[in-house]
């Protein structure tokens, strides 16, 4: 191919495809600088994560469940561990985290009321304390159909990022009536964590 021929089809492919992007360049002779530049973009979405138990969407509900026995009646008072079996951690304790990048979170836990029984008797959501093992991650205090809120501190700028093991305690302070309070989402054993960011 000579000259003319190889000049020819390098315009039919220049011609081919104007649209097609092409790098910055230059060139520069002698002593020059030759220069290009790139632009970078990052996009982040707004996340915010709230964990309290086992971690991943798979993970079931967490049942916190304590049984006093006659001993713990005689001694009102005497906190009651939670069963061995309850939550992540066992023995009444379960994994905490919460994780947001657009400052400050709020962390509130909600009931419908009072632990109840099937005829009807009460147990204060008061008498339940959730003990946290980290200043950074508090627990909200549980209360009888209501909100508690609690602010999570943000660990820096716009980031907050707190993990803590939260312990629950029954605190057996008053004589209740014999009977099963609460369950799994029945005679109003759910609490429900919410975790709000701007």
């Amino acid at each position: 191919m000579n000259l003319k021929h190889c000049a020819l089809a390098i315009a039919l492919a220049t011609t081919a495809t104007p649209f097609a992007a092409l790098a910055e360049s230059s060139v520069a002779s002698g002593s020059g600088d030759a220069t290009a530049r790139v632009d970078f973009r990052i996009t982040i979405p707004r996340i915010l994560l709230l964990q309290v138990g086992g971690a991943g969407s798979g993970s079931p509900i967490e049942l916190i469940s304590f049984t006093a026995d006659a001993n713990d009646l005689q001694n009102l008072g005497t906190p009651v561990a939670a069963d061995a079996g309850s939550g992540d951690l066992g023995n009444g304790t379960v994994s905490a985290r919460v994780l947001g990048n657009n400052g400050q979170v709020s962390l509130s836990a909600t009931t419908t009321g009072a632990l109840t029984n099937p005829t009807g008797d009460t147990i204060s959501y008061a008498e339940i304390t959730t003990a946290s093992s980290s200043a950074n991650l508090p627990a909200p205090a549980l209360a009888d159909n209501t909100t508690t809120s609690v602010p999570v501190p943000v660990t820096a700028g716009k980031i907050t990022d707190a993990n803590a093991e939260w312990t629950y305690t029954y605190d057996n302070t008053a004589m209740a009536a014999p009977g099963q309070y609460g369950g799994v989402n029945i005679n109003n054993g759910r609490v429900i964590y919410t975790a709000s960011m701007p």
